[in-house]
């Protein structure tokens, strides 16, 4: 039986560091050269990063990514390395170089372009049209890009029909909860019909709205999970496969794939026995669902702020949920001494609020400040009281008390380098619950795509993780308010949580039809009045700050809904 030592290099790339990008790509080659590697699998787009938007429509950098591949090329001596980045011939491609001592063997162009949700690779790249089949060490392997392979009849059945025994693909797949499940899933059906082994190349990190979750793997032939890689961590996960005999697959199929695929000799003998690997790989058991959101918010902004060269965080603490939950994902992704919380207590503002906002800045070992904003918001009202005269109070001066706690904290970043962290949720994002140039100010929505009901889920998990109460108790169990008027609650404004999360996700990412949100069990009232705030609210996400995608459909990139818009669908 032979055998092929893969490398999977699980790398975070930053987009538009072509030459930080080149190092980490150059250093991943060597460690897999010393563990004796036959093959070493980067992401897609590793060279470049992912996705590089319209950095695209510039052609120095796509010149530049093109002398960054080379460079790549040169440290290839005794190895074989699928490099994703971006070819240009006469068109874009999104593209994998296969690098081989020292020279560039083979170029594969994407065929299967994503255009649905954050993906939009039709607005940058041509398809390609031609499958490679590459003999490495005796065993016939087939390279294809992340799309490729979701697809039961794609680029992955025409290889296995042209006699691919292992498939490598490599991958930017986001994150969003339970993807894993979804990923391993779909490779074990594609391994199981096919009758191939698959090597699947995940990137990780945050890039602006985006995680990569990392989560490589190796699948046997009977759809059986050989190896996965660490979630939302780097590593480069080494194995050797071993590959069987195939039987051909039907030939009734063969004919009409055969016309496209290039066969590239890099090594046919299958060489001598290797001294075997430092040590057996365990298969890790996933995390629970609310802990791999927490990694996923902790990862999303530890890259956003190392990324675009912020150190500090500060927060408007509350004393409730949502801002107890962004200050404990701050300090795991910067550290206590980088995150500052503070409070801005007003008239309505509550002695428990002060008294759980400090517990929670104790707890978490952070800076805690108090800015009152009681003579601030009169001295709005004084400069107001002649045009508010003869009117009756309502959400203007509500709103007013957010905008001067907004403002507070805008100067506090424009004066120290700090970046604002807003708090609001995605249930409040969805329903226009939140005010524009007040809550909504800042720089990052750490939990814009986390439902209210989730983010309880998600405090439970951050107690449960550090074995300790970080987020106080009576955070969690206390109704919430946004303290801005005499006894307010959410519910006098929105219905429950858990009826409204529902209604959310069956309208949002789902695409119920509001007779089959009505067969859920929810009352038509009730139903119209958060399918209307819904869609009232969208001028108001449009000015909203960038934060991580945790849903599989976010109310950033992924839902593209107009402003102007008289449709209703109830």
């Amino acid at each position: 039986m032979r055998t092929l030592r893969i490398s999977m290099a699980q790398m975070n790339p930053t987009v538009g560091d072509l030459a930080g990008n080149r190092d980490r790509i150059i250093d991943n080659i060597k460690q897999a050269r010393r563990l004796s590697a036959d093959i070493v699998a980067f992401p897609e787009m590793a060279l470049t990063g992912y996705p590089p938007e319209d950095l695209l429509l510039k052609p120095q950098f796509v010149k530049d990514n093109l002398r960054a591949l080379k460079e790549v090329q040169k440290e290839t001596t005794g190895i074989t390395a699928i490099v994703g980045f971006v070819d240009h011939k006469d068109f874009l491609y999104n593209s994998a170089a296969v690098l081989h001592n020292r020279s560039c063997a083979y170029v594969y162009h994407k065929i299967l372009l994503p255009n649905y949700g954050v993906f939009d690779e039709y607005r940058y790249f041509r398809p390609g049209n031609r499958y490679p089949l590459l003999t490495v060490r005796g065993v016939t392997v087939g390279v294809n890009i992340c799309e490729d392979i979701w697809f039961s009849e794609g680029p992955t059945r025409s290889q296995a029909l042209a006699g691919a025994e292992v498939i490598v693909n490599i991958n930017a797949s986001p994150y969003h909860k339970a993807k894993g499940r979804e990923r391993l899933r779909m490779l074990s059906e594609r391994a199981r019909k096919n009758q191939v082994i698959i090597s699947y190349t995940n990137s990780v990190g945050g890039q602006d709205e985006l995680v990569f979750d990392g989560q490589s793997m190796a699948i046997d032939r009977s759809g059986k999970l050989l190896a996965m890689g660490k979630q939302f961590e780097e590593e480069l996960m080494t194995l050797d496969i071993r590959v069987p005999e195939r039987k051909p697959l039907p030939s009734r199929e063969q004919q009409r794939h055969f016309v496209s695929v290039d066969r590239v000799i890099l090594s046919e003998d299958p060489g001598a026995a290797k001294k075997p690997l430092p040590t057996a790989r365990k298969i890790k058991e996933p995390m629970i669902l609310c802990e791999e959101v927490y990694r996923a918010l902790v990862l999303g902004t530890k890259d956003y702020f190392a990324k675009n060269g912020f150190r500090t965080a500060v927060i408007g603490l509350s004393g409730g949920i949502d801002s107890s939950l962004v200050a404990a994902v701050a300090v795991a992704a910067l550290g206590g001494g980088n995150v500052i919380g503070v409070f801005m207590p007003s008239q309505y503002s509550s002695r428990e609020s002060r008294e759980d906002a400090c517990r929670l800045a104790s707890n978490l070992g952070i800076r805690f400040l108090e800015i009152p904003i009681i003579d601030t918001v009169d001295a709005y009202l004084r400069t107001l009281r002649c045009l508010f005269a003869k009117t009756k109070q309502d959400v203007t001066e509500e709103n007013l008390q957010a905008r001067v706690r907004g403002n507070l904290l805008m100067a506090l970043s424009n004066k120290f380098g700090w970046l604002v962290l807003t708090t609001g949720n995605k249930s409040e994002m969805s329903a226009g619950y939140a005010t524009l140039y007040g809550d909504m100010a800042g720089g990052f929505a750490v939990i814009k795509d986390v439902p209210k009901t989730m983010v309880y889920d998600v405090c439970r998990c951050v107690n449960r993780l550090a074995n300790a109460t970080i987020i106080p108790k009576r955070v969690m169990t206390k109704a919430p308010t946004a303290e801005l008027r005499p006894n307010q609650k959410d519910s006098d404004s929105l219905p429950i949580y858990p009826v409204l999360d529902p209604i959310l996700k069956a309208y949002v990412e789902d695409d119920r039809e509001f007779k089959d949100i009505l067969k859920m069990g929810y009352d038509r009232k009730t139903v119209e009045r958060v399918i209307r705030l819904v869609d009232t609210s969208e001028y108001k996400r449009r000015q909203a700050p960038p934060g991580v995608k945790i849903t599989p459909r976010g109310l950033g990139k992924d839902r593209r809904f107009p402003i102007t818009n008289r449709y209703k669908s109830y």
